[in-house]
């Protein structure tokens, strides 16, 4: 039944989450890779299992690299995600990875519980990009390589599903890297294999060597629901729109100044964060009460002495109702 359900994916209606979008990302400069997938295409609906964990929990997982203490080929994931209504870039949608180590084993699980490596979430930049550093997996038994990923696109829909490499290329990784991926080369074919077996033609990620860095870049383009934009609401956007708009900065990108516009349709306390792409916290604007309409803040990276490097900015609003949280990227250049 699961090749009637891959051709007809494209009029079902998603997968239901309650996991909150949390707001860290980066922006990465466009690679050649960027222009290889222009299918627009609804990305085929995978298992989260065997071995998923809500990163959402926790938002140590927002990181870039997720490697922590494993060793393996570095490989350089960068997913696109963009809206098949209109094929544009869906910006400030969280997008999970999670994958196995070299030697096939996943953290929480078989004896890795408690650990966390290999598992991580950013949120997409303007272009619709997240970008992670990680190593290239090994391989378990009756799965060929592959890499979990979970695109949240609103609290009431979200896009699962796996991405794997091809064949030859893989192989050819793990043979000249004997001596880490001691398991040997992947032994399964995609027909093999118990997801991919119906199909696999949009989850073919690329997978290039840069020169002499012994480092792979691989890049794909995931199709979800939508037009370019978070355009299915949940709970938490919908009770979010009833006290609150936050807006995009302005000038965006920016040199060393940039506004903050946002409204309140209560008098509330207005407290904002900015966190780097590391995920930490570089700098808070302290809560003070704001009446009802429109207002803005005006930053000066410059004056603040941050960094050049993206960061993303969180709106934190208390009043009678409750406290909700919103954010966006910002974009910070020379």
């Amino acid at each position: 039944m699961k090749n009637f359900k891959r051709r007809d994916f494209i009029k079902s209606t998603g997968i239901i989450s309650a996991a909150s979008l949390i707001p860290f990302s980066n922006i990465f400069a466009k690679g050649t890779t960027d222009e290889l997938s222009s299918s627009c295409a609804l990305i085929p609906s995978e298992t989260a299992g065997p071995f998923p964990l809500d990163l959402s929990e926790n938002s140590f997982y927002f990181r870039k690299d997720v490697r922590e203490n494993k060793t393996g080929v570095q490989l350089n994931l960068k997913l696109k995600v963009v809206g098949i209504s209109n094929c544009l870039p869906m910006s400030n949608v969280r997008v999970n990875i999670w994958h196995c180590d070299k030697d096939g084993l996943y953290s929480g699980y078989s004896g890795q519980a408690g650990l966390t490596y290999l598992r991580g979430y950013q949120i997409t930049d303007s272009n619709g990009e997240v970008e992670f550093t990680t190593i290239l997996p090994g391989w378990y038994t009756g799965r060929i390589c592959h890499i979990h990923f979970q695109v949240y696109v609103s609290t009431s829909y979200s896009a699962i599903s796996q991405l794997t490499f091809d064949i030859p290329t893989k192989n050819s990784i793990y043979a000249a890297n004997a001596n880490l991926y001691t398991k040997g080369l992947d032994p399964l074919s995609f027909t093999q294999d118990n997801i991919f077996a119906d199909g696999y033609t949009y989850q073919i990620a690329t997978l290039n060597s840069t020169a002499t860095t012994g480092v792979y870049e691989s890049y794909l383009e995931i199709g979800v629901q939508g037009s370019g934009t978070s355009t299915g609401l949940g709970h938490t956007e919908k009770e979010n729109a009833k006290n609150l708009i936050l807006s995009q900065n302005y000038p965006n990108p920016f040199v060393d100044k940039t506004t903050i516009p946002f409204e309140v349709y209560k008098k509330s306390k207005v407290k904002f964060e900015i966190f780097n792409l590391q995920g930490q916290k570089v700098f808070t604007v302290e809560g003070k009460e704001y009446s009802i309409g429109k207002h803005e803040i005006t930053l000066d990276f410059k004056e603040l002495n941050l960094t050049i490097q993206n960061y993303a900015y969180q709106i934190i609003v208390e009043n009678e109702n409750g406290k909700f949280i919103d954010s966006k990227l910002m974009q910070h250049l020379r």
